[in-house]
């Protein structure tokens, strides 16, 4: 994977074409402290965590963030074997890890199995390459089970969807691994800098392809 991908844009959404280019470009975008925002974001009591990873974690933060119920998502990475890594190290390759999002979420609003179902449909669970103008192993999706009922609640989840695509879910539900939080201009990234978030997004084609395979299920990843 390289952080240059040209795709033949305008030269205004050429800045966004894909995930990794606008991520090496937007050093100097809107940023936030995770440990403060953490603290600022209200929790109920028995708030639970949930661990996915959904190609970039600028859109799998944005949509997750609108599911009824979650509290908050944490953009990071998780799935690899370098401890604390930073975007750089992982974009270049070799840590193993993947894009991801650490999901707090409300048990008396959402369930952990309806929030499967709901993160399966923000993204392409067919991709087994990354997700969108995405490329690369940081960019393939997983549900990481943090215990044994995540697991069996995740695998009835993934072969529901299975059902529904015709058998062609690459999604994999992986055993629990650490999470580790990405620099804090990664965080909130779509709120924070929504012009530059929405050109990314279009020049991706995300959308058009969620209907594609969703059809009108995908709209389960807007806001309502």
């Amino acid at each position: 994977m390289t952080d240059f991908k040209l795709r033949g844009f305008a030269l205004a959404a050429l800045l966004l074409a894909s995930c990794g280019q606008g991520k090496a470009d937007m050093a100097g975008a809107a940023t936030v402290d995770t440990n403060v925002q953490q603290q600022l974001t209200p929790r109920p009591r028995n708030a639970q965590t949930a661990l996915f990873a959904g190609g970039c974690f600028w859109s799998a933060e944005r949509d997750v963030e609108r599911i009824p119920g979650v509290v908050d998502a944490v953009s990071g990475f998780a799935g690899g074997s370098v401890p604390n890594p930073t975007y750089r190290q992982v974009s270049r390759g070799g840590t193993g890890h993947l894009e991801a999002i650490q999901v707090t979420y409300d048990p008396a609003r959402i369930s952990y199995a309806g929030l499967v179902r709901r993160f399966l449909r923000t993204i392409d669970p067919t991709d087994s390459g990354g997700q969108y103008c995405d490329r690369g192993d940081d960019y393939r999706t997983a549900i990481f089970a943090l215990d044994a009922d995540q697991r069996r609640e995740a695998t009835a989840a993934v072969a529901e969807a299975n059902r529904i695509l015709g058998g062609r879910v690459m999604t994999p539900v992986r055993e629990a691994a650490p999470f580790y939080a990405a620099e804090g201009w990664h965080q909130d990234f779509a709120r924070r800098n929504p012009a530059l978030y929405a050109r990314y997004r279009a020049g991706c084609g995300k959308d058009e392809r969620l209907r594609e395979i969703w059809g009108s299920q995908a709209d389960a990843h807007r806001e309502v």
